[in-house]
């Protein structure tokens, strides 16, 4: 593990505070700053999310797809979590909270954004951080690379249809535009370069992907730092005036990740799969594709929205927990054979 794995829940911590600092000084600045947008589109949001998604996606070989069919048991477990679990039971968590526990400390409005969020978070499966938690998990590479593919182009069809669906099971109205614009942009576009990318280095032999891979990620890491400053910063004075609306958006999601994880991990050993599938295929099915969830939040519902602010929270819940669950899975090994 390169310092940046090892010590990414630091980071993460030292970026939200960073933002909230950041933002809470130099308002003017951000607002400007989300201000620069092109078709709803935050075009600073843009670039730095791209930085982060780029690498990871020369990296994902669609010649891997060959394979499903050696280990078909790890796959359909990521494919039944991710499309017919985890969206559903994010929105019916959602809807139980925000309209009905949480009910009194929300108004309407700001729930159903709430609501949105986490649907948004459920439909998206994790793409970019899948291989840190499979590392740490001593996972088999190649299968992960293969689950992740698979989940990829399924998400280019199926997110958009999902989150309009549930969305407009919550009593949303969902651009319809606006959401595909989003796929084309953090799903489609990155992918179509990420495989050209890889096409053209693997005529100088895999060296040549393994070395820009390498090259580039320094500009992932500042792509991830900065998208969480700056995304913090725009939700800085939310979090300072409302930290109550912070832990009761963590509530629901601390319950659906470890509440998936556990649903994932019964099944992987009822399954009786090995643990270098067991554990990768079920931090694929927990964990979520935030840059795409806050990209697409933003877009529909405004950067100081609580459908954003609820995505962020995401993304704060998440690398602690998943470290956590990676932890779990470690010391669990010896229960796969």
């Amino acid at each position: 593990m390169g310092f940046f794995e090892r010590y990414l829940s630091l980071w993460v911590a030292l970026c939200i505070v960073a933002g909230v600092v950041a933002g809470t000084l130099a308002p003017d600045f951000f607002a400007a700053v989300s201000q620069f947008e092109v078709a709803h589109v935050n075009l600073v949001v843009a670039v730095l999310i791209w930085l982060m998604i780029y690498p990871i996606m020369i990296q994902v070989d669609f010649a891997a797809l060959k394979d499903v069919g050696k280990k078909p048991k790890g796959l359909m477990l990521t494919l039944i979590i991710n499309w017919w679990v985890k969206p559903f039971t994010m929105a019916l968590l959602g809807w139980l909270f925000f309209k009905g526990l949480f009910a009194q400390w929300v108004d309407p409005q700001t729930a159903s954004e709430y609501i949105a969020g986490m649907i948004l978070l459920g439909v998206a499966p994790c793409t970019a951080m899948v291989f840190v938690w499979s590392h740490l998990t001593r996972g088999d590479a190649n299968y992960t690379l293969v689950q992740v593919s698979v989940n990829d182009v399924i998400m280019i069809f199926a997110f958009a249809p999902l989150a309009g669906l549930l969305l407009g099971v919550s009593d949303i109205t969902v651009p319809w535009d606006t959401l595909l614009l989003s796929v084309l942009l953090y799903v489609i576009l990155p992918l179509v370069a990420g495989f050209i990318t890889r096409t053209l280095l693997l005529k100088r032999g895999e060296k040549a992907v393994i070395s820009l891979v390498d090259k580039l990620k320094p500009l992932s890491i500042v792509g991830l730092l900065a998208t969480l400053i700056l995304l913090f910063s725009f939700q800085a004075n939310t979090i300072i005036e409302k930290p109550q609306s912070i832990v009761l958006i963590a509530i629901p999601l601390l319950i659906q990740t470890y509440g998936i994880f556990a649903i994932a991990y019964y099944l992987a050993k009822r399954l009786k799969l090995p643990h270098n599938v067991a554990a990768p295929a079920c931090m694929i099915g927990t964990s979520n594709f935030f840059e795409l969830a806050v990209a697409v939040a933003i877009s529909l519902f405004g950067l100081h929205s609580g459908a954003a602010l609820a995505t962020v929270v995401g993304v704060l819940v998440e690398v602690p927990v998943m470290l956590s669950l990676v932890w779990f899975a470690n010391r669990t090994r010896h229960w796969f054979a």
